[in-house]
C-alpha cells in the first residue's frame, strides 16, 4: 500500500512528506494543482483530535506552497451522513434527539439556540472559525450538495454497475476475522469511541438483501431515515425499488434521476479519491487497520479509474488529565476551546513538531505554563541562531503559512507572569497594567494591547480552567497572630526583605531579592549560585517562602513570589508583612 515512509529521525517530516507528494503529483498529474484532502463529520463538536487530520495535510500542502507550487486542500464536510446517536453533553440537546437518528446531518435541527439551519452547519461553523484563526487555507465541498444536487450520479450509476467486482473485493476481508489488538494499557469506552474517526467510518459496507449486494443507501422519502433496504433493481432502466424498516414506506425511483441517498462508506470514500484526484490524505488508526475503509478503498478506487492517495496514518491526540477523545462524548475539548486559552501559533506549534504517526497531549491545566515556556525559549534559539534545524522548521511553521505570519502578541510576556497577574486582579485591567509595567522599570508596558492576545488567553485559563480554591485571594489585613509568633530568625528575613524592596522592585529584582535572603542569612552572597551553596540553603528558602504565601495569601503556595509582591504593591506588602 502506498503509504508514505516515516522515518523515527528527528529531521524535518513535513518537508519529506512535501517531496514524495509532488514526485507523486507529476507522476499521475502532471501541470495540475496538487491536490491534498481531509474528511470530517459535523456529527458532534470536532475535537482536537479531528483536527489532526486537517493539520497533516495543511502543513504539507503549505510547504507546497512555499515551493511555488498551486494547491488545493480539499476538507469534505461528511455532512451528508447518517444522525448516528446523541452526542452527550451538547448544549440543548437531550435523548429527544434520538427521533432524527438515521437522518442525513443536514436534515437533523441545530441546537436550540443556535443561529444555524441544521445540526451540521452548526458543527461545521464552529471548526472553520477556528481554522481561519488557525490560518488553514481550505476548500470545502458539503457532501450534501455532491450527492443532492447530482454531482455524482455517475459515480453512483457506475458503482451500481460493478456492484460485483465491489462486494468479491470485500468479500475477502468479510471472511477474516479481525486480529486481536494487543494493549499495553486497558481500553475505556471513550477510547474505543475515539477511534471511530472521521467519516462513517463504523457504517456497514453494502446491503446484500432479495436484490443482492447493493453499495448504495437511499434516505427514505416519507421519514428522510436510512433503514432502507434495496428490494429490487434493473439494470437496463435503473428502476430501484426500496422498503424503509423503521416507517414501512416504499417506493419505485429511477436511480439516473434520483438525488437522494449515498454510497457506503467504504465505496464512497474512494470514490471521491478518483474524483478529486487527491493525492495526498492522511488517515486516522480506525482507517489503517487491516480491512479498513482506507485498506479495502485501495482496491476500489481501481473500479472508478483512480488511485489510492499517499498519506501516513496519523496517532491520537490526547488531553492532560483526560481520556483520549471522542467527538460523541460531551465536554471533549475542541479546537475553539484551545484557542481560548494559547495563540493559534502554539496549538499550530504542537502538530508541527510531531511526527503523524506520534501521540501528543495538548495540556488545559497546569502544563500549559511549561509548553508556553518552551516555546518561548525555542523561540529565542531561533532567534540568536541556536536551534536545531528540525525545531527551526516546526517553529517557521507554527508562526505563519507561505500567505504570510499569523497575528502575534507584541511584547510576549511570560504566560505563567501574565496568568498570575490575571488571577490576582480577577480583571481590573488598569491594575493588570500597574503591574506588568512593574515587570522591567527600563522598557514599562505602556498598554496592556502590547501584551495581547497572549494576555487574554492566560486570563481566560484562569477564568475556566483554573479551580475556584486554587484562585489566588490576597489577604485584606495581616495575619497578626502569625506574625507574632515568628521567631528571630524569620523576623530578620522578613526585615532582609522589606530593606530591599525598593532597590529591586522589577521581576528580576524580586526574583533576586527573595532567592537571596536565605542565602544572606546563612552567612553567603546573595549571588552564590547553587553549585557554591550547601542543600540545606534549599530547605530555608521554602521555609520563606512557604511563610511569606501564608502572610500574603494565607496559603503554603500561589503565583511566583516576585509576581505576587509586584501585584500586591510595596506599601500592601509591607503592610501584610508586618511592618
Amino acid at each position: 500500500m502506498p503509504i508514505v515512509a516515516q522515518s523515527t529521525e528527528t529531521t524535518d517530516w513535513v518537508s519529506r512528506f512535501a517531496d514524495e507528494v509532488i514526485e507523486e503529483s507529476e507522476r499521475r498529474a502532471p501541470g495540475k494543482p496538487v491536490v491534498v484532502a481531509s474528511g470530517l463529520s459535523p456529527s458532534g463538536p470536532i475535537h482536537l483530535g479531528n483536527l489532526r487530520e486537517v493539520m497533516t495535510p495543511h502543513l504539507v500542502a503549505d510547504e507546497i506552497r512555499r515551493r511555488g507550487y498551486e494547491v488545493r486542500h480539499l476538507i469534505s464536510w461528511d455532512d451528508y451522513d447518517r444522525y448516528r446517536k446523541v452526542p452527550a453533553g451538547v448544549a440543548g440537546v437531550d435523548e429527544s434527539w434520538a427521533e432524527h437518528i438515521g437522518k442525513p446531518l443536514t436534515s437533523v435541527p441545530a441546537p436550540a439556540g443556535s443561529p444555524y439551519p441544521n445540526w451540521a452547519e452548526h458543527f461545521k461553523a464552529a471548526m472553520s472559525a477556528s481554522l481561519a484563526e488557525l490560518g488553514v487555507e481550505f476548500d470545502g465541498i458539503s457532501q450534501t450538495e455532491q450527492y443532492t444536487s447530482g454531482v455524482y450520479r455517475d459515480q453512483i450509476l457506475h458503482a451500481i454497475k460493478h456492484r460485483g467486482d465491489i462486494d468479491a473485493i470485500l468479500a475477502q476481508y468479510r471472511t477474516k476475522p479481525k486480529a486481536a489488538k494487543k494493549q499495553q494499557k486497558p481500553v475505556d469506552e471513550a477510547e474505543l469511541e475515539a477511534e471511530e474517526g472521521s467519516g462513517a467510518a463504523a457504517e456497514d459496507d453494502g446491503s446484500s438483501g432479495s436484490a443482492g449486494y447493493f453499495p448504495y443507501k437511499p434516505y427514505c422519502g416519507n421519514c428522510e431515515k436510512d433503514l432502507t433496504t434495496v428490494t429490487a433493481y434493473d439494470d437496463d432502466t435503473t428502476e430501484l425499488t426500496y422498503a424503509c424498516t423503521a416507517c414501512g414506506f416504499s417506493e419505485t425511483v429511477r436511480l439516473s434521476e434520483f438525488n437522494r441517498g449515498k454510497l457506503v462508506w467504504k465505496v464512497d470514500w474512494p470514490m471521491r479519491w478518483a474524483y478529486e484526484g487527491v493525492i495526498f490524505e492522511p488517515s486516522g488508526v480506525d482507517h489503517s487497520s487491516p480491512g479498513s475503509s482506507f485498506q479495502v478503498g485501495g482496491q476500489i478506487v481501481g473500479i472508478f479509474g483512480g488511485k489510492q492517495p499517499i498519506g501516513p496514518m496519523y496517532a491520537f491526540v490526547g488531553i492532560s488529565g483526560m481520556a483520549k477523545m471522542s467527538s460523541s462524548r460531551g465536554g471533549v475539548p475542541t479546537p475553539g476551546d484551545a484557542l481560548q486559552i494559547m495563540e493559534p501559533q502554539i496549538l499550530r506549534w504542537l502538530y508541527a513538531r510531531r511526527r503523524p504517526n506520534q501521540s501528543f497531549k495538548i495540556a488545559f491545566d497546569q502544563e500549559i505554563q511549561r509548553l508556553y515556556d518552551e516555546w518561548d525559549k525555542l523561540a529565542g534559539k531561533v532567534a540568536d541562531g541556536s536551534a536545531l534545524p528540525a525545531d527551526v522548521a516546526a517553529y517557521t511553521r507554527a508562526v505563519g503559512t507561505a500567505a504570510g505570519e499569523l497575528p502575534r502578541t507584541p511584547r510576549p510576556l511570560p504566560y505563567r507572569t501574565l496568568a498570575s497577574v490575571a488571577d490576582i486582579t480577577a480583571g481590573h485591567q488598569d491594575q493588570a497594567l500597574r503591574i506588568l509595567s512593574d515587570l522591567d522599570p527600563a522598557d514599562p508596558l505602556a498598554s496592556l494591547d502590547e501584551a495581547r492576545p497572549r494576555y487574554d488567553k492566560a486570563e481566560a485559563w484562569i477564568n475556566t480552567h483554573v479551580p475556584a480554591d486554587q484562585r489566588t485571594i490576597v489577604r485584606a489585613e495581616p495575619d497578626a497572630e502569625l506574625l507574632k509568633s515568628l521567631d528571630e530568625q524569620a523576623q530578620q528575613s522578613l526585615r532582609l526583605l522589606l530593606d530591599g524592596l525598593e532597590e529591586h522592585w522589577s521581576l528580576d529584582g524580586l526574583t533576586h531579592l527573595v532567592y537571596g535572603v536565605p542565602k544572606v542569612q546563612a552567612g553567603f552572597s546573595a549571588d552564590a549560585t547553587p553549585k557554591e551553596l550547601p542543600p540545606e540553603i534549599k530547605t530555608a528558602q521554602r521555609s520563606f517562602f512557604a511563610l511569606l504565601y501564608h502572610l500574603l495569601v494565607g496559603r503554603d503556595t500561589g503565583p511566583r513570589l516576585p509576581t505576587l509582591l509586584l501585584a500586591v504593591g510595596q506599601d500592601r506588602v509591607r503592610r501584610l508583612l508586618g511592618e
